[in-house]
């Protein structure tokens, strides 16, 4: 019994270590979707995720529901949101057509949503 006692007491400052080391860092995310102008979710589009004052830029892809998600840094910043449709082909043939940017403002580490409207 003691033993065990001594095991446990000697394994729990490595798992406080541990635990300390793994610790993700805050961040701030952009989620969104991207629409077609029917208002259906596109899939595989592209979109651009950009600092405005040119310290970052990300790059990620429209998932099956047309959602898109970018993790960035914490504190106050702008981003430009927008889709990028060269080369993208629709299976009906029609060209779709990129939308205006969208600006999101992140303040802290929290969660900004955005929908991205395409044209034809």
């Amino acid at each position: 019994m003691a033993l065990v006692l001594f095991l446990a007491a000697s394994l729990l400052p490595l798992a406080a270590r541990a635990s300390e080391r793994f610790q993700e860092k805050p961040y701030a995310l952009i989620f969104g979707t991207v629409w077609d102008p029917d208002g259906h979710p596109i899939y595989g589009v592209k979109v651009k995720i950009r600092r405005t004052d040119g310290k970052g830029h990300w790059e990620v892809f429209s998932n099956h529901t047309g959602e898109f998600a970018q993790r960035v840094p914490t504190g106050k910043a702008d981003y430009a949101v927008t889709a990028d449709v060269k080369g993208f082909k629709l299976q009906s043939g029609k060209h779709l057509q990129p939308g205006p940017a969208v600006t999101v403002h992140i303040d802290n580490d929290e969660r900004a949503d955005v929908g991205l409207h395409l044209s034809w």
